[in-house]
């Protein structure tokens, strides 16, 4: 459950109401009988930025990652995709088998971009890391964390800047007030640490 304790009663009708509301929105009730929510985090090889070599790529690689996680029938809350890395917030009903499909993801655009640039062999991925979601409140603030993860990296100023995630698509759904309210409730202090810091 949210941290109701951080809340003002005002706040608390206002995220109620939201959710009622909005049924398909960017928040989904969880249930971790069937299926379990992870924040879902990979990096590039060194934390060289192979990802993105050009928006193309950026754009290519944003829609197989998302694809594949469609095809698992996961429910994907947020994620992004940077030059070096991405994260996805997700819930995940078969964790072995996305693991296997995400490290064939990795393995096919590796192949791929080596062909490109002339570097067969090249280590293009360092694996990827599974966290999971402990709370409501852990999801919010890592939900927060995913959509300011290119204003932390400096690629852009303002979270709906930077076209590879889906900020610019929570801020369309939901209200500034609540994304503000759900901003200073869920801080996002010291997320990252030793794991997302280049």
């Amino acid at each position: 459950m949210y941290d109701w304790r951080k809340m003002t009663d005002a706040q608390r009708e206002e995220v109620l109401n939201f959710r009622i509301q909005h049924k398909n929105s960017w928040h989904r009730p969880h249930n971790y009988e069937s299926g379990r929510w992870f924040h879902v985090t990979a990096a590039c090889f060194e934390h060289r930025p192979l990802i993105g070599r050009s928006a193309e790529r950026m754009g290519e690689f944003s829609a197989d990652l998302i694809q594949l996680f469609d095809k698992s029938l996961s429910e994907i809350m947020a994620w992004v995709v940077l030059p070096n890395h991405y994260h996805i917030l997700v819930k995940i009903y078969c964790e072995a088998k996305l693991k296997k499909q995400l490290g064939q993801l990795h393995g096919r655009n590796s192949h791929r971009w080596n062909v490109e640039e002339g570097c067969r062999g090249r280590t293009c991925f360092h694996g990827s890391l599974f966290k999971k979601i402990k709370s409501e409140a852990h999801q919010s603030s890592t939900l927060n964390y995913i959509h300011h993860n290119p204003v932390k990296h400096g690629y852009v100023e303002k979270w709906g800047d930077w076209p590879f995630g889906s900020a610019r698509d929570y801020l369309a759904s939901t209200p500034d007030n609540v994304v503000k309210m759900l901003w200073s409730s869920f801080p996002i202090t010291g997320m990252g640490k030793g794991w997302d810091e280049r």
